[in-house]
């Protein structure tokens, strides 16, 4: 039987495969948090780094949220009743009354 834990830990790895950008984001974070690189020795260049990532993670997290927005309105719209897209227009306009002087 699995256990919460590793039930949890499946579910999170299969989101962050679902959104490579923001697993390849939080590799770099732990990357600085282990100092894999060896180039961070200092704090304040620590701070800048995890800083830097955590900003880029979240531009990219929201723009990820906007995309599914998009794609989640437009999937609703298509289902909508009486609305078509990308159709071309049925009618040719308002037939002339008369000759305009």
């Amino acid at each position: 039987m699995m256990t919460p834990e590793r039930q949890h830990d499946d579910w999170l790895i299969h989101q962050l495969n679902r959104h490579p950008r923001l697993k390849n984001r939080i590799e770099r974070l732990l990357q600085v948090v282990e100092n894999t690189a060896g180039d961070v020795t200092l704090a304040d260049a620590a701070e800048r780094r995890v800083i830097e990532e955590i900003r880029q993670m979240g531009q990219e997290a929201l723009e990820t949220w906007a995309i599914q927005q998009v794609e989640q309105t437009s999937g609703a719209l298509e289902r909508a009743p009486g609305i078509w897209r990308n159709g071309q227009k049925k009618s040719a306009g308002t037939a002339r009354s008369g000759i305009s002087r």
